[in-house]
């Protein structure tokens, strides 16, 4: 089983901040698809022009999408300091604590998030990575100061660690050795000169290379490079009055430890809720070697995919068939879950088969966690000495389960009995792509219809167990038209 998850993009725009709470009001810009910082007067009048133009700037090339991106693990950093090196200065928690620590802070603001987030019929499934909006708050962190750095860091859980920047960037490098790719990028418009020491510190702790913005078109194609292909034509527009722009991106491909065999891949049925249903791909492996508990803070079956490069799928599936995200949220804490794990068993295993994407602004989820000041009057003074505001933060993500290098099982069929101990996921569950070692979430996730191009169908029966099937199929509503 070839597992592909490819997510991405935090973008922070800015712009500077009005004192008129008037022209504020009436100077509002709408969301397109995604809005920057803005300045109050015309950008010529912001100081003089760099003297340097883009073509004295790193160019845009597959080498050069961010430091994090080509930079092998352990070797030496952009500041001179390795990975070895840059734990050591982290004198009161050893490299394993710090790096567990702060993995421990994007589960936590990950799951805080994610109640935020609304699932509906418009938008059935939700995918995030909670690695990528850490970096991306941390890098603002970076030019904030007082309250407002101390915000940052109360949310992203790590106040109280020490030097958290350079332990995240370990934590990086070693995230790079699970075929995890991390790329990041700032661009800034031409005549705004960031602070020299913000802009050093962005490219020294999270590889970010400043870049003159010649236009979207760059931009598009540099995330299509970050994303190995998966997003394009990400951005549709650019206001005018663009300042300054943070990206990051993060993509996963791995193969499964255990891999399905594409033969016994065959449509099946997802249970929507106990009304509804959808078909679906399911990949069936007769006798696989997984760690299930019943957890029962949580209600729910909890399973443990792993993949061969030191990462895990966590699957929680529910015994009420819907995911509620509070609970999670309340009562999933991954380090006691892992020590709670059983001894592999074998047993069958159904997981559906899908490719998933999900875009969303995340202004307002971030103002509900208490992060509403970025938006309106953070203190940003190590990034330029006139005020500025974060006006938009856009996320967009891609998940896809696939079959692709799957290693050929001998047999050429199959016998499945249902007295077998087994896993079936074909209903509402909720997943985590973990790093074994540092229990940091790369991507967190809802999938309550892993198929929403296809038409939804309503049983005459409500679903009667995880094995069983619906007795009649009577009603199509939503998705596409059938053919």
């Amino acid at each position: 089983m070839d597992y592909r998850l490819l997510a991405l993009l935090l973008l922070c725009h800015f712009r500077h901040a009005w004192t008129d709470e008037e022209v504020i009001e009436d100077g509002k810009i709408p969301l397109v698809p995604l809005i920057p910082l803005m300045p109050s007067k015309p950008i010529e009048n912001l100081g003089t022009p760099p003297t340097t133009g883009p073509s004295s700037l790193p160019q845009s090339t597959s080498s050069s999408i961010g430091a994090l991106d080509h930079t092998e693990p352990g070797t030496v950093g952009r500041d001179g300091t390795s990975e070895e090196e840059t734990d050591g200065l982290c004198a009161e928690l050893s490299s394993s604590e710090l790096k567990e620590a702060i993995g421990s802070g994007v589960m936590k603001l990950g799951l805080k998030l994610m109640e935020k987030l609304p699932i509906g019929p418009e938008q059935p499934n939700v995918i995030i990575s909670p690695l990528s909006l850490s970096l991306g708050l941390s890098q603002l962190a970076l030019g904030a100061v007082n309250e407002t750095e101390q915000l940052l860091l109360e949310h992203l859980h790590t106040d109280a660690l020490p030097c958290y920047h350079k332990g995240l960037r370990s934590l990086l490098y070693h995230l790079q050795k699970s075929n995890i790719q991390i790329a990041t990028r700032m661009y800034t418009q031409e005549g705004f000169e960031p602070k020299k020491e913000f802009a050093q510190m962005s490219q020294e702790m999270y590889g970010s290379e400043p870049e003159v913005l010649a236009g979207i078109k760059e931009v598009n194609e540099w995330v299509e490079k970050a994303t190995s292909g998966q997003v394009t034509d990400f951005l549709a527009s650019l206001p005018h009055n663009l300042v300054l722009m943070l990206i990051n991106a993060v993509h996963y491909k791995g193969k499964w430890q255990t891999c399905f065999d594409p033969r016994h891949t065959s449509s099946d049925l997802f249970y929507i809720d106990n009304k509804h249903i959808v078909n679906v791909e399911m990949m069936v492996e007769p006798k696989y070697p997984l760690r299930l508990l019943i957890h029962n803070e949580l209600d729910a079956q909890v399973a443990r995919l792993p993949f061969k490069d030191q990462m895990s799928l966590l699957i929680v599936l529910p015994m009420s068939g819907q995911v509620n995200m509070t609970d999670i949220a309340a009562n999933l804490n991954t380090s006691d879950l892992y020590a709670r794990f059983p001894k592999e068993r074998s047993m069958l295993v159904r997981l559906p088969k899908f490719k998933l994407e999900y875009g969303q602004e995340l202004e307002e989820a971030l103002t509900s966690i208490g992060l509403g000041e970025l938006f309106t009057s953070p203190n940003l003074a190590s990034i330029s000495d006139s005020p500025l505001v974060v006006s938009s933060v856009q996320h967009k993500t891609s998940m896809e389960i696939t079959e692709e290098g799957a290693e050929a099982a001998a047999a050429t069929s199959i016998s499945i009995s249902r007295s077998n101990p087994s896993f079936s996921v074909n209903q509402p569950f909720f997943f985590a792509l973990m790093d074994d070692q540092t229990l940091t979430p790369v991507f967190l996730g809802i999938v309550t219809n892993p198929n929403p191009e296809s038409p939804s169908m309503v049983t005459a029966s409500e679903r009667p167990d995880k094995m069983g099937f619906p007795a009649i199929k009577d009603k199509i509503y939503g998705g596409h038209p059938p053919k």
